[in-house]
């Protein structure tokens, strides 16, 4: 895939005042138009995203330690009804005799898929372990010195969602698979949620009070399911008296886009214009950055909801750069805990502040972001044996070298005292109080199986 970015570090700058037009290569809808699954935002499978050649480490320096946090892999879609759906109102269609050629074939295609999807919702798909395998083995390729260091201690924590357990899983297979020495500790329970996925509670709330007016207002805007209509329905009066157009267009746009999670069939997305998806894509685009990002139109306030994870990530840091020792922190969990921490620590600029909504997807891209397993990895270099000098960081998004907000003249290497200082200073502005900042209740309760499962894989490490 060619690059269809500049420089991932300036994709957003720290102040909208010095952002540029010509951040990126292309525009947002050029690059769904030359890769549609792109319209998919967070859905969107996360090897389909380029990664640049790394920076080599400073001269006398070698890394030692890597903080790492990651969403599950690509997944089935959440709810029986999203798979559902559709395919209730097709039915009815054809019912009534008003069901087009087109819409035949995809009704059939819908129930296929619906089929594979039983038993599964939510899951983490062969495509998610896949990526997961990946990301796991490109840390061996670019940091050996961490992951093949005799001894290597490795924390791995998830959520307790089952998709993040086996994503965990994923990695730590192939992290054991380089290093027969290293030790594994897995861990996934109610205790650690209060950082691995704080919920933002009435904070939330309220935010979705002041969002979703926006939201509705772009949707009826600009997703138009007129033409998609035409092609599925032979009697538009029928349609119009019936169903909810713009809601059938969103399932489907739904499933098609999350094809990729699987083996990427485009059947469904051929139904779609380019434009089509991309401005279904704009209300994924402004949902994420309004309930998850920097967003003044709700107050600033979503990504202090991981402020708690920012805490961990710099108290644990500072207990392995005092221990010595190679060592790496894994973290495993989900878009809406991403997305909002890289917004607090500013990485890649992506902490940015955008007034005009209408200009959100020059400076803002879901999919570049928050893809399925989506990661941030903190690489923390020192002075080789003999030498001295400061500790130093880089931070990677999705595996690419980004910016960090404090000054350095050796990107994409920063001091880590300055870095540190900045974030503690910047936690002391915490708003107080956050309502309704609360460890969420899980979806799923780990299963005794997996629990097992981990058991036995430490053991046979």
């Amino acid at each position: 895939m060619k690059t269809f970015l500049t420089i991932l570090g300036l994709a957003c700058t720290l102040t909208v005042g010095a952002q540029s037009k010509q951040a990126f290569e292309k525009s947002a809808l050029e690059e769904i138009t030359a890769n549609k699954f792109l319209a998919g935002g967070n859905a969107v499978d996360y090897d389909r995203l380029p990664r640049k050649a790394l920076t080599p480490a400073p001269k006398n320096y070698e890394p030692f330690y890597l903080s790492h946090y990651g969403r599950h892999g690509s997944r089935w879609l959440l709810n029986d009804r999203d798979y559902s759906s559709p395919i209730t109102t097709l039915r009815d269609a054809q019912k009534a005799g008003v069901l087009s050629a087109a819409g035949e074939k995809i009704l059939t295609k819908l129930e296929e898929i619906q089929k594979t999807s039983r038993g599964r919702l939510g899951d983490l798909s062969d495509v998610g372990e896949k990526q997961h395998h990946g990301i796991a083995k490109r840390m061996v390729q670019n940091f050996p010195e961490i992951f093949k260091a005799p001894g290597l201690q490795l924390d791995a924590r998830s959520t307790t969602s089952t998709r993040a357990i086996l994503s965990m899983i994923a990695e730590c297979e192939e992290l054991m698979q380089a290093n027969a020495t290293a030790t594994i500790h897995n861990e996934a329970n109610e205790n650690i949620m209060n950082y691995m996925n704080a919920s933002k509670g009435g904070v939330q709330r309220a935010s979705e009070g002041k969002a979703r007016p926006i939201q509705n207002e772009y949707e009826n805007k600009l997703r138009d399911p007129r033409r998609l209509m035409k092609v599925l329905f032979t009697d538009q009066d029928w349609v119009y008296m019936n169903l909810m157009p713009r809601q059938l267009m969103g399932s489907l746009y739904d499933i098609a886009t999350n094809q990729q999670s699987h083996d990427g069939d485009t059947e469904l997305l051929e139904v779609f214009t380019a434009e089509e998806l991309y401005k279904c894509w704009i209300n994924n685009n402004l949902y994420w950055y309004l309930n998850y990002a920097n967003a003044p139109q709700t107050d600033h306030v979503m990504p202090w909801a991981q402020a708690n994870l920012l805490k961990n990530i710099i108290e644990t840091a500072d207990t392995i750069i005092n221990g010595g020792k190679p060592q790496a922190t894994l973290r495993f969990g989900h878009d809406t805990v991403v997305l909002p921490i890289v917004s607090l620590m500013e990485l890649g600029g992506w902490g940015c502040s955008i007034d005009n909504l209408d200009e959100l997807d020059t400076y803002f891209r879901s999919y570049m972001v928050i893809p399925t397993a989506c990661n941030i990895q903190l690489v923390f270099y020192r002075p080789k044996k003999g030498k001295t000098g400061d500790i130093l960081v880089k931070a990677l998004l999705n595996e690419n070298e980004v910016t960090m907000p404090v000054e350095t003249d050796m990107f994409p290497y920063y001091k880590w005292s300055n870095v540190k200082a900045f974030y503690e200073a910047k936690l002391k502005k915490q708003p107080k109080p956050m309502p309704g900042m609360s460890a969420p209740t899980q979806e799923r309760q780990i299963p005794a199986a997996f629990l097992q499962m981990m058991q036995q894989q430490q053991q046979s490490y």
